[in-house]
């Protein structure tokens, strides 16, 4: 089996080495990896600037190729150029932090998986809980015989897997694996206000659950996040195509056409803008 390792932490983060090792014991394993870290940076691509990909190596030995753009570059320069012949598998990560719930849409790890499923190649985001020490080698090892299993049910082309593995399930003899939803509960997001030494105000994110939100009055349904919480590691199936069926049914017959009597456009005059770096 020929498989493609990416990541969104860059070609130097521990994680991909860890990956690269343990995946060895599934087939002929080729790194292409961003040259900084692209975290949060989703599927963005490069192309209002050329990419540069250039060789890295380990003990005077060929070991990765690294591309200064996102994960999503890539996989896609790795398929369409880099690589010798096309890959059966694409593995991103593993990630420092775990990608799950809405976090799913902001992960460059996650991407870099889709990416290959954009080329009909199976993907799977592998993602391990954020610590000071993180044992990527271990999770590694158990992520690689999770994939191992995966495959051997579901080898259809195209396949979008998000693997998560928290910090608790290294900790037990026998982890369990649970297949869950992703957790679409929305997050309340805040930006901490600081000031820098020239007294310009900037701005640090800090996301959370939103403590607002109802309990659910129903018994709760086992997602990522839940799963994640009581040491489970979780799998989750994902799909590139974000079309919302239902709200597509209920517009079936919606008559949205303008009608033949509408003004034309009229001139405006545009806003005057100014920037003031103090508030």
């Amino acid at each position: 089996m020929r498989i493609l390792l990416t990541n969104d932490d860059g070609v130097y983060a521990p994680g991909l080495a860890a990956m690269e090792r343990a995946l060895r014991r599934l087939g002929k394993v080729f790194v292409v990896a961003p040259l900084h870290e692209q975290s949060g940076v989703a599927h963005s691509i490069t192309f209002l600037t050329p990419l540069q990909a250039r060789k890295v190596y380990v003990n005077d030995k060929h070991w990765a190729w690294t591309v200064d753009g996102s994960p999503a570059d890539c996989v896609k320069l790795a398929v369409s150029t880099i690589l010798p012949e096309r890959p059966d598998l694409v593995v991103s990560g593993i990630n420092g932090g775990l990608n799950a719930g809405v976090n799913i849409l902001y992960s460059g790890t996650v991407a870099g998986a889709a990416e290959g499923a954009f080329n009909g190649i199976t993907g799977i985001a592998v993602s391990l809980q954020y610590d000071e020490n993180e044992p990527f080698q271990q999770a590694a090892d158990l992520a690689v015989e999770v994939i191992g299993k995966i495959l051997e049910h579901d080898r259809t082309a195209g396949r979008i897997y998000n693997l998560n593995i928290p910090l608790k399930a290294l900790q037990k003899d026998s982890p369990e694996v649970k297949v869950v939803p992703m957790d679409a509960m929305q997050h309340w997001e805040t930006f901490e206000r600081r000031t820098d030494p020239m007294g310009r105000p900037y701005y640090w994110l800090a996301g959370e659950h939103d403590p607002r939100q109802p309990k659910p009055k129903k018994p709760e349904q086992l997602t990522d996040l839940i799963a994640l919480a009581k040491g489970y590691i979780t799998v989750t199936p994902l799909n590139f195509d974000v079309t919302d069926k239902h709200c597509l049914n209920k517009m079936s017959d919606w008559d949205l056409t303008p009608q033949d009597d509408v003004p034309p456009d009229r001139e405006h005059t545009g806003p005057q803008v100014r920037v003031s770096w103090r508030t």
